[in-house]
C-alpha cells in the first residue's frame, strides 16, 4: 500500500510531498520547525492564559538579572539565556514562553545536523517527527530551567564531536571544546555526555587515528579554557553549586535501585508513542534489526557508543553513590536513539509513512492548542496549581499597591516564598530584586540589616507555615514593619476562579519611616480582594 501510494499518491498528499522534496533544498526543515514553535507557543499562551510562568522559568530570569560566571544553585547558562532574551523581548508571559519553544526548536535543528550526517531526504524529517511525539520538546521544554537548556546543547556538542572524530580538524576540535563547555555550564549532568564522548572514542575501531592526532587534546584544552571563568568562580565562592548537586546523593542501595528502575521506565515511557509509530512503519522489516546493527556505519557506531554511555554512566553513578536519578534529567539524550533507529535502517522508508506521521504530529499539536489548552486553562482557573501560579500577577499588583501605600516609593527588594517572590519581581511594575542569597535559599535565614534599611518586602500564601513562621521571626528582627493580609482571586476570560489568602510583610526604607523604631506594629485587620 505504501509503495502504491508513493507511485500514485492521493491529491491531499501532494502538498506534503512537495514539502518533502524541499528537504535537501534547505527550506523544508526550517518550515517544520517554525510551525512547531508557533503552534506550541500558541498552546502555552492558551493553556496558561489564566496562570503565570512556571517558577523554574521565573528563577532563570531572576538569576540572569545579574551577570555572573556562576550562580549559587545552578550553573549559569539558563540565566544568561533568559537575560539575553529579555534584553531584546519584553517581560511578558508570551515572550518567555516563546523563548522556551525557540530553545526546543533550536534543539531539533541541531538534531537535524546530526541526522544529516547519515541520511538525506525525508528520513531527516522522520527523525524530527518522532522526537515531536515525545514530551521532551513541548512539555519538558516549556519549563525552562537547567534541564531544558540541555535540549539544545547536547545535540550541538554531539554534532561537533562526530565531525571532529571523523575529520580530526583543529576547527572541529575547538568546536567540541566550546560546545561541551557550554553543556557543562548548562548543568553538571552533562559530565555524562563528556564521559560518553571519551568512552565512544575509546571503544570505536578508529580510536588510534583519533587519539594520535591533535584533535582530542585541542578539545580538552579549549574546553578547560572556556570553562576557566566558571571554575575560577567556583574556587572563589565555595563551589555552592556542587554542594547543591551533592544534596541529590543521599540514598542507599535500595533507594538507588528504585531510582534506576524509575529512570529506565520513565525514559521508555517517554519514547513509547514514537516506538509504536516506528513499529508500524518498519512492520516485518523489524527482523532486519540485528543485520542492520551489524552493518552499522562507523559514524553510527560512534553515536551508538555515545547513546549507551549516556544511559549506563548515570545508572552506574546512581548505584555507586546513591544519587537521585529522575528520568527527566536524561530526556535531552533521547535524540541519540531515534537517530540510531531511523538512520540505521538500511531499507528505504516510503514517503507514505513520513506523510502519515506528519499528519499525526500536526493533528496532535492542533488538538493540543485548540482543544486541550482551553480545557486546561478553564480547569486550572477553578482548581489552581500547587505553587499558585494563576495568582502571580494579582499578588504582584496588590503587593506593589500595598508597598507604595506605605512608602510612597518603588519597591526595591522582595523575598518570602520563592515562587511568589520570583513572581513579584517579574510581574510587579517596580521589578524589585529578589533579595535572598541563593546559597541560603533553603535555610530561611534572616535578611541583613542593610537589606532592611534599604526597604524590603516578603510575601507568602496563608497556610505556608514554614514561610509564615519565618516572617514572624523577621518581624522581631526588623522592629519597624507593616503586616497586611489580602485575598486574591484568579480570573480567566472574565470568569472568576479560586481564591487564596496572601500575607505580606513590609519593612519601609529607613529614610521613609515617620515614627520611631519599635513603634510600628501594624497588624491591619482589613482584608482586601484583588479584582
Amino acid at each position: 500500500m505504501a509503495e502504491r501510494s508513493d507511485r500514485a499518491p492521493s491529491r491531499w498528499r501532494l502538498p506534503f510531498l512537495r514539502w518533502l522534496d524541499g528537504v535537501e533544498a534547505g527550506w523544508a526543515v526550517p518550515l517544520l520547525l517554525i510551525c512547531f514553535v508557533a503552534i506550541w507557543t500558541l498552546y502555552l499562551a492558551i493553556a496558561y492564559a489564566g496562570g503565570g510562568l512556571h517558577p523554574d522559568t521565573l528563577e532563570a530570569w531572576t538569576l540572569g538579572r545579574h551577570f555572573e560566571w556562576g550562580y549559587h544553585k545552578h550553573p549559569p547558562l539558563m540565566g544568561w539565556i533568559a537575560a539575553g532574551w529579555t534584553s531584546v523581548f519584553p517581560l511578558s508571559d508570551w515572550s518567555l514562553q516563546l523563548m522556551a519553544m525557540v530553545n526546543a526548536g533550536l534543539a531539533l535543528f541541531f538534531v537535524d545536523l546530526v541526522a544529516r550526517q547519515f541520511v538525506t531526504g525525508h528520513k531527516r524529517i522522520l527523525v524530527l517527527l518522532l522526537l515531536m511525539l515525545t514530551p521532551a520538546y513541548q512539555f519538558h521544554a516549556q519549563r525552562f530551567n537547567a534541564n531544558a537548556v540541555l535540549l539544545a546543547t547536547w545535540p550541538l556538542a554531539t554534532w561537533c564531536f562526530l565531525r571532529a572524530f571523523e575529520t580530526r580538524k583543529a576547527s572541529w576540535a575547538v568546536a567540541v571544546g566550546c560546545t561541551t563547555a557550554l553543556a557543562m555550564v548548562g548543568k553538571y549532568y552533562s559530565i555524562f555526555l563528556v564521559a560518553s564522548f571519551a568512552f565512544a572514542a575509546l571503544a570505536h575501531p578508529g580510536r588510534r587515528a583519533y587519539f594520535t592526532s591533535a584533535s582530542p587534546w585541542i578539545s580538552v584544552v579549549t574546553g578547560l579554557a572556556v570553562l576557566s571563568p566558571h571554575v575560577y568562580w567556583l574556587s572563589t565562592t565555595g563551589a555552592s553549586t556542587f554542594t547543591y548537586a551533592l544534596n541529590h546523593a543521599n540514598g542507599n542501595a535500595a533507594s538507588s535501585l528504585g531510582e534506576v528502575k524509575g529512570f529506565l521506565l520513565g525514559l521508555a515511557a517517554a519514547m513509547g508513542v514514537s516506538a509504536v509509530v516506528w513499529i508500524f512503519i518498519a512492520g516485518t522489516r523489524l527482523k532486519q534489526l540485528p543485520a542492520d546493527f551489524a552493518a552499522m556505519s562507523p559514524g553510527l557506531r560512534l553515536l551508538f557508543y555515545i547513546a549507551i554511555g549516556t544511559i549506563v554512566l548515570p545508572v552506574v553513578t546512581s548505584l555507586g553513590l546513591g544519587t537521585d536519578l529522575p528520568s527527566l534529567w536524561a530526556l535531552q539524550g533521547l535524540f541519540l536513539f531515534v537517530v540510531l533507529i531511523v538512520c540505521g535502517a538500511r531499507y528505504p522508508i516510503e514517503r507514505f509513512y513520513t506523510v502519515n506521521v506528519t499528519v499525526l504530529v500536526a493533528g496532535v499539536a492542533l488538538a493540543a492548542a485548540l482543544v486541550a489548552a482551553p480545557i486546561h486553562a478553564v480547569y486550572r482557573n477553578t482548581h489552581g496549581y500547587e505553587e499558585g501560579r494563576n495568582l502571580y500577577g494579582d499578588v504582584a499588583s496588590m503587593l506593589t499597591r500595598e508597598w507604595r501605600d506605605v512608602t510612597g516609593q518603588p519597591m526595591s527588594g522582595v523575598s518570602g516564598d520563592d515562587a511568589l517572590a520570583f513572581a513579584a519581581a517579574f510581574y510587579s511594575p517596580d521589578h524589585p530584586q529578589y533579595t535572598r542569597p541563593f546559597e541560603f535559599q533553603y535555610d530561611w535565614g534572616m535578611p541583613r540589616q542593610t537589606t532592611l534599611d534599604r526597604g524590603w518586602a516578603a510575601v507568602c500564601f496563608r497556610g505556608q507555615d514554614y514561610c509564615n513562621k519565618w516572617m514572624n521571626r523577621v518581624s522581631e528582627l526588623a522592629g519597624y514593619f507593616v503586616r497586611r493580609e489580602f485575598t486574591v482571586q484568579a480570573r480567566l476570560w472574565g470568569q472568576p476562579g479560586l481564591t487564596r489568602d496572601v500575607v505580606v510583610l513590609i519593612v519601609p526604607p529607613r529614610a521613609a519611616r515617620t515614627v520611631p523604631d519599635k513603634a510600628a506594629e501594624d497588624f491591619s485587620a482589613s482584608r482586601r480582594v484583588a479584582n
